[in-house]
């Protein structure tokens, strides 16, 4: 992998992990349409897949960081009863809303991914991805109408254990590779009722553990295999790009989602339709 390439994904990474647009669906399907060689599967690619997640992760909890301490705080008591009650409520959310994934990664994510990892079925789950954007926003829109009272979740201490199943359901659809992690659980919080900055803030606040326990597992593979300082040195680099990307990409999204309630998930659907159409037909007359 030339430097070149490590940095284009690493701004892939940084960029598309928070973003409605899928990360690995857009790690796989860039480097099957710039005909690029690396073996994405290789064991030497493995630590700068961990880095690049590492500083993804560092990105949000810096971000996030005061909502962390603040909850702690709470949990912990230092801020009063009803505080504490609260935190002890958000964390259990984020704590249900994540089993689902951990359940279903553990028993099918090889297999999922094997099966559907092909630039060519990515890019058509990245279609379908859109569509599923486009679709929340319309049903969203519908329920707004329907239930005034349950459009109305404005804060995540307001949501419900079963808003977190929902949610967590929902997130498992990312490991189909096109579909969006972010853009799921985005979507499963806006049919559940909450605002895009409510979802959004939920869903990057599940995205710390969940990205934490993929680097910390794909770490672990790396104990038997042999250290190549320069491979480790690209990887350094990239990890503080794609986290400089990362937190750019959280502040300017959460800003964004709070600003266009009403519609913040059509451009993203949009591009993901016309990169995933655009993206097969290529793959089709290519192969």
């Amino acid at each position: 992998m030339s430097f070149f390439q490590a940095m284009i994904i690493a701004l892939l990474q940084g960029a598309t992990e928070l973003f409605p647009v899928s990360s690995l669906g857009h790690a796989v399907i860039l480097p099957a349409l710039l005909h690029w060689s690396f073996d994405q599967h290789a064991p030497a690619f493995l630590p700068f897949l961990v880095m690049l997640h590492l500083g993804t992760s560092v990105a949000l909890l810096i971000f996030f960081w005061k909502d962390w301490m603040a909850l702690a705080k709470g949990a912990l008591g230092g801020e009063g009863r009803s505080l504490q009650m609260q935190s002890l409520h958000i964390l259990s959310l984020l704590v249900v809303a994540t089993i689902p994934a951990v359940i279903i990664g553990l028993l099918f994510e090889h297999m999922l991914r094997s099966l559907f990892g092909s630039a060519s079925t990515a890019a058509i789950f990245l279609f379908l991805n859109g569509l599923m954007l486009l679709l929340a926003e319309k049903l969203r829109g519908v329920s707004r109408h329907t239930d005034s009272h349950h459009a109305d979740v404005r804060n995540v201490a307001d949501m419900t254990y079963k808003d977190a199943v929902v949610i967590g359901l929902f997130q498992c659809i990312a490991f189909f590779p096109g579909f969006s992690r972010s853009g799921a659980t985005i979507c499963a919080g806006l049919l559940r009722g909450l605002r895009h900055d409510t979802a959004a803030r939920f869903s990057f606040l599940m995205a710390e553990p969940v990205i934490l326990a993929a680097t910390v597992r794909e770490a672990f593979k790396l104990r038997s295999e042999p250290f190549d300082p320069a491979q480790m040195h690209l990887a350094m680099i990239a990890a503080v790009v794609s986290g400089i990307t990362a937190l750019a990409s959280t502040a300017f999204l959460m800003r964004y989602f709070r600003d266009h309630d009403r519609w913040a998930l059509s451009p993203f659907a949009y591009y993901c339709i016309a990169a995933g159409a655009i993206s097969t037909v290529i793959f089709h007359f290519s192969s």
